[in-house]
């Protein structure tokens, strides 16, 4: 039996069972990876500063037109690109499996375009819509609309820089999906499979540790190696778009 197959095996078993997606996914999709972005995150922007302190809170208040020249690339790759088969095997799974989650750490929306239940998707890091005015909370706006404005867009009512529903470079986590995450690791999870992401952050690597010492199936797909490849039950180094549609089609009900 290969790696492949066990996967499948342990997700047929599993009742309770968490997908945890990172930018590797997107990345079939044609969308740059965390350090990818035009190599931005690999040195300096244009203006001299790291690309986080260009995607930031601070930069977004003090220095508007600096952040939103980043965002708005970010959300031109993300409205010209579309879910992968990676996207549409974990929606697929999530249809047969009533207590399979998704924890994503990306921004671009493609678990719910993919068909992904948004009761069961918890987006750690927001999505890029709707965009709203950061001053009078008027908006839900579509980005589409958006890039159409001069940067930086403001608000029609009362002139305020709007912004997208993520979370920035030093912003605090949303508190309604961390309450529901925190939620499920109570509950716990029989198996998790790790897609794409880097690993690094408190929020995975605690439902991963608890459920790896409560005899869970931990499982990552990744051709490159993270934080928890030494700890995980099984590791396939494949691109997700190569191995997660295989997977889907050996699990049984």
């Amino acid at each position: 039996m290969d790696a492949r197959q066990v996967v499948a095996r342990e997700l047929s078993r599993a009742q309770r069972i968490l997908i945890i997606t990172g930018a590797g996914l997107s990345a079939d999709s044609g969308l740059p990876t965390y350090r990818g972005l035009n190599g931005l995150y690999n040195g300096l922007t244009e203006e001299g500063i790291p690309i986080e302190s260009a995607l930031s809170g601070p930069m977004l208040r003090k220095r508007p037109e600096v952040c939103w020249k980043y965002l708005a690339e970010l959300a031109r790759g993300c409205l010209n690109a579309e879910p992968n088969d990676g996207h549409y095997a974990i929606a697929a799974l999530q249809q047969r499996k009533s207590e399979c989650w998704v924890l994503t750490q990306n921004i671009d929306g493609f678990h719910r375009r993919s068909g992904s239940p948004v009761d069961r998707l918890i987006e750690i890091h927001g999505d890029l819509a709707p965009v709203y005015c950061s001053v009078c909370g008027y908006g839900d706006v579509s980005f589409s609309r958006v890039l159409a404005y001069p940067l930086p867009p403001r608000c029609d009512r009362c002139g305020g820089i709007l912004r997208p529903s993520v979370v920035l470079f030093e912003e605090a986590l949303p508190a309604e999906a961390l309450a529901r995450l925190v939620q499920q690791i109570n509950l716990g999870f029989d198996a998790i499979v790790l897609v794409g992401t880097t690993a690094s952050f408190p929020y995975i690597v605690e439902p991963v540790l608890h459920t790896l010492q409560s005899g869970g199936f931990v499982a990552e797909i990744n051709p490159a190696m993270t934080d928890l490849s030494a700890a995980v039950t099984i590791r396939l180094q494949e691109r997700a778009v190569d191995v997660l549609p295989i997977v889907l089609s050996h699990i049984c009900d």
